[in-house]
């Protein structure tokens, strides 16, 4: 096996990438920005650093085999968003040059569109000419046979676009046909036929032959990677520690309590609340407060609390649906007598919903998330339901990934609580910006379509 056969171009890849999207940043600069901008070198010099500062940042680049597109569309997305900052604040600094949104916006659309194009074209030829010559593969070998390396060997070879070629297991504990050997075949095995990648099942081995295994790896600079038992626990983000010198690793609940991320969400919640609120609630609410006075006699708000993040107390705001009653801490059921004409529509297009815009500004709230339950749910499910509790690292949402897929309205019973967590669970798990816009598109066609549960 040659390094040819092997078709080891995979280190160039990553430098090709980064200089397609380097050339697409200067070529559009003199196309857009040439009789705008005084010195076009220094600017594009300018976005240059400010790109590749926000692509180390957010490891833009970080882009494997076994990345999924939407994890790409979500890392071209954050860039695009950072990098529009960078190119804007360059000119209130520089008196000769000339301000302009439209070029701005042009700019902006243009790079992110042909970088996108070119990052999935170059994804898609790669695996797709991997599938069809076999070429730059990498052969790869598992210790153990337990379950979790059975399904990791079949998806080696159910996922060819991934380009893995599975040589064998090693195991002292079975023997099977797939078995090449036991565990001391393993270092001469992966000598003679060039293995790139070991994976180790942390069942199979002692420490004593783990740290020799690690030691191996570094002196004939093969990857070693680690195929944990416990799947339901180490399925989630891992996080490590140092207490001193000493190394732990706790389990992450979710991205959403990361700093960074955190920043990111609470300016997205503001700017997206404060569009909302001038160029709708603004002129929308008056005329539902006059509807609202119109029919029944009441204030034109309802305001309930609600367990918040961390299950602190917030007010929730809402158009009021119904005529004022003493059971507040009762969910909506069908054709229930509470709700106004006016509050009929209102709920079946969410629209009730509008004054919690505020809550987001305030910060009680974010626009996606889980929705804030009653106190009397919470009180009734918390202990029942398996993981509700989750629900109260993050901030309740506006919206969110189980309303927009089909869970919402009505608790009839335990099970349709039940479906609403593992979707709350889901997102807090699994969050992304990309998710977020999903959720938030979803929304806004479920309002116009209407929604069978919404009364």
């Amino acid at each position: 096996m040659t390094a040819f056969q092997t078709g080891r171009y995979s280190k160039y890849i990553r430098p090709i990438s980064i200089l397609i999207d380097l050339m697409v940043i200067a070529i559009l600069n003199f196309f857009v920005f040439k009789e705008l901008v005084y010195n076009i070198l220094i600017y594009i010099l300018y976005q240059y650093i400010g790109w590749g500062l926000i692509a180390f940042f957010i490891k833009f680049y970080d882009v494997y085999r076994f990345t999924t597109p939407i994890q790409i569309a979500s890392k071209i997305l954050k860039q695009g968003i950072l990098f529009l900052l960078i190119v804007i604040v360059f000119f209130p600094f520089s008196k000769q040059d000339i301000f302009s949104e439209t070029a701005i916006v042009t700019f902006i659309f243009l790079v992110v569109a042909l970088v996108t194009i070119f990052k999935f074209l170059l994804n898609f030829y790669l695996k797709k000419y991997r599938i069809i010559t076999g070429s730059n593969y990498r052969t790869a070998v598992i210790i153990g046979f337990t379950s979790e390396a059975i399904r990791l060997k079949n998806l080696f070879e159910t996922r060819k676009d991934y380009g893995y070629r599975f040589l064998g297991y090693f195991s002292d504990k079975k023997t099977n046909q797939e078995v090449v050997g036991k565990l001391n075949d393993l270092k001469p095995f992966v000598i003679e036929n060039l293995v790139d990648e070991i994976y180790c099942s942390l069942h199979e081995v002692s420490n004593s032959y783990l740290k020799d295994l690690i030691d191996f790896a570094d002196e004939n600079n093969k990857t070693i990677k680690f195929i944990p038992d416990t799947k339901e626990i180490f399925s989630k983000n891992l996080k490590i520690d140092y207490y001193d010198f000493f190394p732990v690793l706790s389990l992450k609940q979710t991205m959403l309590n990361e700093p960074a991320v955190k920043l990111f969400k609470r300016s997205f919640d503001i700017c997206f609340s404060i569009v909302v609120i001038v160029f709708i609630l603004s002129w929308l609410g008056p005329l539902l407060a006059i509807l609202i006075k119109l029919e029944s006699k009441g204030p034109v708000f309802f305001k309930q609390g609600r367990p918040g993040m961390d299950e602190n107390e917030f007010v929730c705001y809402k158009f009021r649906s119904m005529k004022i009653n003493k059971t507040t801490e009762k969910g909506a059921s069908k054709n229930d007598p509470r709700v106004t004409m006016v509050g009929k529509f209102m709920r079946k297009t969410s629209i009730d919903e509008l004054p919690q815009f505020v809550n987001v500004l305030l910060g009680d709230m974010s626009v996606v998330g889980p929705r804030p339950h009653l106190w009397s749910q919470k009180k009734e499910y918390g202990n029942k339901v398996k993981k509700y509790m989750i629900r109260h690292c993050v901030k309740p949402g506006i919206t969110g990934l189980a309303q927009v897929s089909g869970f919402r309205g009505e608790i009839i019973e335990e099970r349709d609580m039940v479906n609403r967590i593992k979707f709350d669970v889901f997102y807090i798990e699994n969050w992304s910006l990309i998710l977020d816009l999903k959720i938030i598109s979803q929304t806004m066609i479920n309002i116009f379509k209407g929604d069978k549960k919404a009364y």
